[in-house]
């Protein structure tokens, strides 16, 4: 069984990431969640803990954790990593190899593949900015699975909206071995 660490970004789409922890974890699958500040605003950390049965990590400076450089053993610790959802901030912040919280900090120390699950308001997918930097990560080797297409919550149709949990689970199926 795999472990995944699993990073929640910000945006309405959060909420689909609890029903894919609660697949991941009923087909045996460990789940260590990461929750990054904008996904704060959409779940909560204790529905995400529950269903994971894990701790949730939301802070670069969690002393106890960082005594130890934890966010290095974090981000070599499990299988591999999911951004689910990952929004236009997140992937921009991956493609300039930023790091400058919790999540970005182990994208960028980790040494284990990466998936991305993009989410957002169409014109931003379409965008070029974000389209030069989804190029980017998948230069540098990061997993993109491609938004669905359909109405938005802001009303807008077209791609940019989070597949629905079992999809990404099936598009998973090579990595959770």
């Amino acid at each position: 069984m795999a472990h995944v660490l699993l990073v929640v970004g910000g945006g309405i789409a959060a909420y689909k990431s609890l029903e894919l922890v609660r697949l991941l974890k009923k087909a045996g699958h460990q789940v260590t969640p990461v929750l990054t500040k904008g996904g704060e605003h959409f779940v909560t950390a204790m529905s995400l803990g529950t269903l994971a049965e894990s701790p949730v990590h939301s802070s670069l400076w969690e002393l106890k954790d960082e005594v130890e450089i934890g966010h290095i053993q974090l981000s070599r610790s499990a299988d591999f990593i999911l951004v689910c959802p990952a929004t236009a901030d997140l992937l921009a912040k991956m493609a300039a190899g930023m790091a400058d919280d919790l999540a970005t900090t182990l994208l960028l120390a980790t040494d284990k593949p990466v998936v991305v699950a993009p989410a957002m308001n169409v014109r931003m997918w379409l965008h070029p900015a974000t389209l030069r930097n989804i190029a980017q990560l998948k230069a540098d080797g990061v997993r993109v699975l491609d938004p669905d297409e359909g109405e938005m919550a802001c009303g807008e149709f077209g791609p940019g909206r989070l597949p629905e949990p079992q999809d990404i689970f099936d598009r998973l199926a090579d990595l959770l071995k």
